[in-house]
């Protein structure tokens, strides 16, 4: 059992902040880790820079494409996180693109995550069958748990499929958008979050997109086990950098 699936069985709601690594400046990956834990969050999900992120919205976007700009690449990151564990307990995953990860090589790149204690990974391009036929026994081998996506256009056996083969959490997108792409939740999420309630999978869900403050993250977590911010956390750090990170995580809690 690993840190994610540990951390799964707390009662509570648990709150998951996603950033871009080596945004606002290179060398902000750790303080910014640092600094989320001892805020109160739950679990971070670093963000694989990458210059064709298909799924991201106008400010992630732009917080991949600032963090190339300042040279900052998988090894830098690996280099950034060789420690991370002497200081940084909660579970952290690395989430991005599958090409920078086969470019690396994905048993080194699996390998790299397990000795400097990362959790799991977040590839939403690589698909469960592929993922299965060539790739799972792999994660495996290396203790990391790979997180899967839903959207409300994602078939009920789909969603039977992903459960059956998902290890920690299933990562419920709450709309069609790109991220940063919805304002709030209407009728259709909430009937899509009950909806998938309403499955009973084995593995809880935590809602990404479209969290943004207090009341996004408590109507997200109703049915779920938790929620995952994004696009909000890095237009606070563009203007107010890591020093912002405390009063932004206080002002969800509440």
């Amino acid at each position: 059992m690993n840190r994610i699936q540990k951390k799964l069985q707390e009662d509570k709601k648990l709150l998951s902040i996603y950033f871009t690594a080596g945004y606002p400046n290179i060398e902000d990956t750790v303080p910014i880790l640092k600094s989320l834990e001892s805020s109160g969050v739950d679990m971070v999900e670093i963000g694989l820079p990458f210059s064709d992120p298909l799924a991201d919205g106008p400010t992630i976007q732009a917080s991949s494409t600032k963090a190339l700009q300042n040279k900052m690449t998988t090894q830098k990151l690996f280099e950034q996180l060789e420690d991370i564990r002497e200081t940084v307990t909660i579970p952290l995953l690395i989430m991005g693109y599958f090409n920078p990860i086969y470019q690396y090589g994905v048993e080194a790149f699996c390998k790299k995550c397990n000795e400097i204690g990362i959790d799991g990974l977040i590839i939403p391009d690589l698909p469960l069958d592929q993922y299965q036929e060539h790739y799972q026994s792999i994660f495996e081998r290396y203790g990391l748990n790979n997180i899967f996506l839903i959207t409300p256009q994602t078939t009920a056996n789909r969603i039977k499929e992903i459960d059956a083969a998902s290890t920690g959490f299933i990562y419920m997108v709450s709309s069609a958008s790109t991220t940063g792409g919805t304002v709030g939740f209407g009728n259709d999420q909430d009937s899509y979050f009950e909806r998938i309630s309403a499955m009973q999978l084995s593995n809880p869900t935590i809602v990404g997109f479209g969290i943004n403050n207090a009341e996004t993250f408590q109507r997200a977590t109703r049915t779920s086990q938790g929620a995952i911010i994004g696009s909000a956390f890095i237009k606070m750090l563009s203007t107010k950098g890591v020093d912002g990170i405390p009063g932004f995580i206080k002002s969800i809690r509440v």
